[in-house]
């Protein structure tokens, strides 16, 4: 339960003001159907957080349990600093379509976290913890939780997020988790392995 939650809280936190999460508000007033919308995210978001937790999963296997401890303790850093640096969406993260609102949210949004923080945080997550699916799990609720909102509410929503402090925040967590780890307390913590 425990990868569940803090996967969750911290994708959650990474979210706000996230290109994926102005790219929702875009797609919303785009085509002015949530539910199709909502869908594509949930979809595209199962399908890119599976495959960057099996990744993670895998980087476990080749890894002994001390060059982990350095490559998670300082990609969790990493994690930390980039999560301060704000997104913009590009163009080309629209997906051009005719085939509708979820089929276009679905592309751009699977393409859109392709290297994105949360899809590195996913990466990251399940090489820290041994449960892949919770992890998963997890980061799709966190995504959902920020994105949802966005759908239905739009751009009055954003302006009145404190978009830097919640970044600051989930960069706190993230620089914890990474200095807990290389300090080597991590497990005592209860940060995985």
């Amino acid at each position: 339960m425990e990868a569940f939650f803090v996967s969750t809280g911290i994708v959650a936190l990474a979210e706000i003001g996230d290109k994926t999460q102005l790219l929702a508000f875009i797609l919303a007033a785009r085509y002015r159907k949530p539910l199709p919308i909502v869908l594509g995210i949930l979809l595209a978001t199962l399908l890119n957080h599976g495959l960057a937790g099996a990744l993670g999963a895998w980087i476990t296997s080749l890894a002994s349990p001390e060059h982990l401890r350095w490559i998670l303790g300082v990609s969790f850093l990493a994690m930390a600093a980039w999560i301060l640096v704000p997104d913009k969406v590009e163009e080309g993260d629209l997906a051009r379509t005719r085939y509708g609102a979820f089929v276009a949210t679905l592309i751009a949004f699977f393409l859109a976290e392709m290297g994105d923080k949360t899809q590195i945080a996913t990466v990251a997550l399940a090489a820290q913890y041994t449960a892949l699916l919770a992890v998963v799990a997890g980061t799709t609720l966190g995504m959902m939780i920020a994105n949802v909102p966005a759908v239905y509410v739009g751009e009055k929503l954003a302006h009145r997020m404190p978009v830097k402090l919640v970044h600051s925040i989930a960069a706190m967590i993230f620089a914890v988790m990474g200095i807990a780890i290389l300090a080597g307390i991590g497990a005592t913590l209860g940060l995985g392995s």
